[in-house]
Formats: structure tokens, C-alpha cells, sequence
């Protein structure tokens, strides 16, 4: 027998085999095909051999045996042992044990890694690590004002999570903001504010922007300001794409059409850009962290398919995200009590998701009306 092929998962029965314990697990083995799963026994010893294996026709077949020859306890031993295993692909309906990321190997990956440099272009970063303390005035507050300078009244290292969606300069028709600037300005202008975000922004903290490139301008704002926070020194997390199933653009602006003159590519999602300063791994109290098992597996796939905000009407603004879309980022990227700051907070969606889900936060906006909403929002909501 080639047991190499297998992953091998040893047990002690501690007596519960019983008399008949040969031909139960005869039987438990007749349901399956020997080259995907078996078990032999010796005495009180169980060996489980397992390559792959659908464990729901595994649970009707350890309650048959169990109930026909009396072996519950070792039955049951069988399927907990498997259930356990923590590592593991999917092939169709089968949990597969043994060779499911052996395309994804690499020789000498870490050697690889040393020598040409994991995220090379953060490793000569001077960020402290010390943290700061967020001044009591600015904590769970709106604050009216231009973000760079609210910001600059701020220690070093006192937030722990920036989210943010920032204007998107398409020509929409913000409160206090003509949203059609220059882009040079534009881009010179968001970039002061991210350079206080990154500033106040703790050791290991994340920096989390949502953006949406401006196709018709051919500006991919999500490019240049990616390529900005890495000349800062910022590690990349990665990408998410969050997919608003919005098929309305499927069918208009074509471009040339039928014709590969120049088509227009149409897109159904925004994309969301995660960087960590200083350091990938983010402290934590292990109690605080309030993710799910169900939510975290479902999440780390970085395509997120949530309904865009329906009612940008009632609250007179018009680009927010919707409030699940900063939940999933807060639960994912942050813990409880944590401090979130959003220096283009609207009307005060990221503040909302915060006080909803037990974190503190700083929201920043320079329209008088969305700061007002912003709070009429969060007097709804308990923290």
C-alpha cells in the first residue's frame, strides 16, 4: 500500500471497539473507495487513511455501521477525527486531504522569498511603533472641517483602521465640492490627506480605500493611488473586489460597436485597497477579534457581492457604499473597541458600522449638511 498518498490520522479506541470490531469497520470501508478513504484496526488502535472524502455520505455511513453493530463510540471517534482535520481542499463534494495545493508549491519558496525580498519596497520604512492616544475630544465624534487640517491636530499613531471612499472627482454633485477638479490638484490634494492618514495610522494598522476609476477619463485612480501608498512605505494587503451586480451598465456606452476600434469595457464592481503599515500582523486581543468561522472563509475570497446603497436620496448625497460593505471591512481588518477613522466620512456611513459593531471612531467631512446627517444617523444607533 502506497501511504503516501494518504493522510494518515492515528486513534486510540480506549476499549470501545468491541467484539466485532473487524467486521464493523469492514462495512464502514465497503461505502467508500479504498483509493479515497479506509480504516484498519489492531486491538484498541484505529488507523484512519484518508485522500478524500465526502463527509456527509461519511456521517450516514458511521450512523449505519454504528446502528448495526453497536460501535457508536469508535464510529463516532472516526468522524470527529476527520471533521478536525483543519487543512484541507475542496474537489467537487469531497473534502480532498493530500495533494490539494501541490500545484501551489514553489522549491525553496522561503529561501526565494529572503533573497529577493518580501514586500522589498516597505522594508526601509522609519514608522514608529510606540502608539499614541486619540484625544478624548476626538473620539466617537463628527468633526466639520477639511480633513488635512482636522488631521495635523492629531498625535502620531492613535488610529487603528482607515477606511474611506474618497470623492471620486467624476463631476458628482457633493455639498461643498464641485467634484470636477483638475486632476493634478485632485490627486495633490487627496494625497496630503492620505499622508496624515498614513501618519496617524498605528504600527500594524490597516489603511482600506474603496475607489472606483474614472473609465471615461481612462484615470486609474485605484492604480495611482495604490502606487502611492507603496512609494509611503505601505504594505500591500491585497485587493477586493466588491461586485455590485449593477447590470444597468451592460447595456449602454458600448463604443465602437461590434467593431475593435475601441470598445468600451463596462464593469459591475469597485475595488476595495488594503495596505498595512509597517507590519502585516496587527495586535490584538484574540477575545476581541468578532469574525465568525462562516464570514472569515467567506470573506478572504476577495470578491464581495453586496447591493449598492439604495438610499442615497433620503440622505441627499450621492455616492455612498452601503453599510455592509464597511461591516465586512471592520470585522475582517479590525477588532472590537478599536478606532476608525474616515476622513471623508459623507454622511457617516464608515461612523455607523462603527458604533453598530463596538468601535470607536473619528468621522471628517467639509460639508456642514452631511456632518448633520452623519449625526442624526448615529443618534439612531446604540453602540
Amino acid at each position: 500500500m502506497a501511504t503516501s498518498k494518504y493522510k494518515h490520522i492515528k486513534l486510540n479506541a480506549n476499549g470501545s471497539l468491541g467484539a466485532n470490531a473487524s467486521e464493523a469497520v469492514s462495512a464502514l470501508n465497503s461505502h467508500f473507495n479504498p483509493d479515497d478513504f479506509f480504516v484498519t484496526n489492531s486491538e484498541d488502535e484505529m488507523d484512519v487513511w484518508l485522500r478524500q472524502v465526502n463527509l456527509n455520505d461519511l456521517s450516514e455511513a458511521v450512523g449505519r455501521v454504528s446502528q448495526e453493530y453497536g460501535n457508536e463510540a469508535a464510529m463516532s471517534e472516526i468522524l470527529r477525527a476527520v471533521e478536525s482535520v483543519k487543512s484541507y481542499g475542496i474537489n467537487g463534494s469531497k473534502r480532498l486531504y493530500v495533494g490539494y495545493n501541490s500545484e501551489r508549491k514553489v522549491v525553496d519558496r522561503k529561501l526565494k522569498e529572503q533573497r529577493r525580498g518580501k514586500h522589498y519596497y516597505a522594508n526601509d520604512h522609519d514608522f514608529a511603533k510606540p502608539s499614541g492616544a486619540l484625544p478624548p475630544e476626538f473620539a466617537d465624534r463628527i468633526v466639520c472641517g477639511d480633513s488635512e487640517t482636522v488631521l495635523k491636530r492629531l498625535p502620531d499613531n492613535c488610529i487603528d483602521l482607515v477606511f474611506t471612499s474618497p470623492p471620486y472627482n467624476f463631476g458628482l454633485g457633493y455639498q461643498e465640492s464641485d467634484d470636477a477638479h483638475d486632476w493634478e490638484a485632485y490627486f495633490s490634494k487627496l494625497f496630503s490627506v492620505f499622508d496624515e492618514c498614513i501618519r496617524v495610522l498605528k504600527y500594524g494598522g490597516r489603511i482600506i480605500v474603496n475607489v472606483q476609476p474614472l473609465f471615461s477619463d481612462y484615470i486609474p485612480s485605484h492604480h495611482i493611488i495604490s502606487n502611492y501608498f507603496m512609494k509611503k512605505r505601505l504594505i500591500w494587503k491585497g485587493e477586493i473586489l466588491w461586485e455590485k451586480n449593477n447590470y444597468n451598465c451592460k447595456y449602454t456606452a458600448w463604443g465602437s460597436w461590434k467593431s475593435p476600434s475601441s470598445p468600451y469595457l463596462k464593469y459591475t464592481w469597485e475595488f476595495v485597497e488594503v495596505f498595512c503599515k509597517g507590519n502585516l500582523k496587527k495586535q490584538g486581543k484574540s477575545a476581541d477579534a468578532d469574525i465568525d468561522a462562516d464570514s472569515f472563509k467567506n470573506w478572504v475570497t476577495a470578491k464581495w457581492s453586496i447591493a449598492p446603497e439604495r438610499r442615497m436620496r433620503e440622505f441627499d448625497h450621492p455616492a455612498m457604499f452601503p453599510e455592509e460593505l464597511a461591516r465586512r471591512v471592520m470585522l475582517l481588518f479590525s477588532f472590537r473597541n478599536d478606532i476608525i477613522l474616515d476622513p471623508f466620512a459623507g454622511v457617516g456611513t464608515t461612523c455607523v458600522a462603527a458604533r453598530r459593531n463596538n468601535r470607536r471612531y473619528l468621522g471628517i467631512d467639509i460639508a456642514p449638511e452631511y456632518c448633520a446627517t452623519a449625526e442624526r444617523r448615529l443618534d439612531g444607533v446604540s453602540g
